[in-house]
């Protein structure tokens, strides 16, 4: 059901006091006082619109009967739209005037001069109310819209402060990674590059390969990280395309890891899937690579019972075991991920010695 707007409500109330006003003082032996209500009620039903001429239209009911309501409500609703005080200090005496003074007037005598001018102060004081009642809504009304105003520029404030730090934020991080991250993954990829030129074993000249590429891969990857982040927190800035099951035989390729990939999924698997699949096991051969060298690893995806489940499971180290730095911060990451997607990961030690990642995630 369409709800009624509270003017609608407000104007129908007006109207009926009106015409109940009208209809107490209704005189069957004064004709042109009854038809003078009956203007100054159908007048009210553009009251909103022309204020002013509807105030004039009902000036003849206060002075040639004895219905109030509607001028009053007229007086009242032009008061509480105009801003000429002049104006509306004229249609207060206007009304003042007809209300307190009868159609047609009588002589006026001297014995009846002080009781006129009494007579003149009420209709004047019975006036002054409803203006200044439409005044005080006006003011009202104009202050809550400077309200709104001054809240709208509060909240764009906060919203330009917020940017503003997070842009000093995201360019002290560019520079960062700029400066220190980027220049010793350069020193990584330049070492090897030397390595692979001057081994004559094949196996390092291999690894020396794999490091180089994903070094050079990397670099290219925190190249555009930087422009982004130098970007200021536009919204048009581009994002570094995400990862998708198509770019995981990549992954593992370049993984420098002997893995083994058995993947049986239907292919309507959502995007975020996608990518939570595609971080998992970036992060799981990662942690190979630190953790246990010289190991091997298998990665198993299927759908099953309405679920995608992924493992990656890594046999025991043949070398021994590297001590790199690690803010541990990893899986707590893939763990959030997962269970935004309503899912959940858990990893653990094997019973030979490897390590297990497993994930299921909802099919969507």
């Amino acid at each position: 059901m369409k709800r009624i707007p509270p003017a609608i409500w407000a104007d129908a109330v007006f109207l009926l006091i009106a015409i109940a006003d009208a209809a107490i003082n209704l005189d069957p032996d004064d004709p042109g006082g009854n038809l003078s209500m009956a203007l100054a009620c159908a007048a009210l039903i553009v009251r909103r619109r022309w204020s002013f001429v509807v105030f004039l239209l009902t000036l003849p009911a206060a002075l040639f009967s004895a219905g109030t309501a509607a001028p009053l409500i007229a007086l009242y609703t032009f008061a509480s739209l105009t801003r000429r005080r002049p104006m509306l200090v004229g249609c207060v005496i206007a009304f003042a005037v007809c209300n307190a003074l009868p159609w047609p007037p009588p002589p006026f005598l001297a014995s009846e001069g002080f009781e006129t001018v009494v007579t003149l102060a009420y209709a004047a004081a019975f006036a002054v109310a409803p203006a200044l009642l439409g005044q005080f809504v006006q003011a009202r009304r104009d202050l809550s819209a400077q309200l709104a105003e001054i809240s709208q520029a509060q909240e764009h404030q906060r919203m330009l402060t917020t940017q503003t730090v997070l842009a000093k934020e995201r360019a002290q991080l560019a520079r960062e990674m700029h400066d220190v991250v980027s220049h010793q993954v350069s020193l990584i990829a330049v070492r090897a590059g030397a390595l692979q030129v001057r081994t004559r074993d094949e196996e390092t000249k291999e690894a020396a390969t794999t490091i180089r590429q994903l070094a050079v891969n990397t670099l290219d990857e925190l190249r555009h990280m930087v422009t982004v982040l130098r970007a200021s927190g536009s919204l048009q800035t581009e994002l570094t395309p995400q990862p998708t099951l198509g770019e995981l035989r990549q992954l593992i390729a370049n993984s420098g890891i002997e893995t083994a990939l058995n993947a049986d999924l239907p292919d309507d698997v959502s995007k975020p899937v996608q990518r939570a699949i595609y971080r998992t096991v970036q992060e799981a051969l990662t942690n190979v690579r630190k953790h246990a060298p010289g190991a091997s690893a298998t990665v198993d995806i299927r759908a099953e019972d309405g679920d995608i489940r992924l493992t990656v499971t890594n046999s025991a180290p043949t070398r021994p075991t590297l001590s790199l730095p690690g803010a541990g911060h990893g899986l707590l990451g893939l763990r959030e991920r997962a269970e935004l997607l309503g899912g959940e990961i858990s990893s653990g030690p094997t019973a030979a010695d490897g390590f297990q990642v497993r994930l299921r995630l909802p099919y969507q």
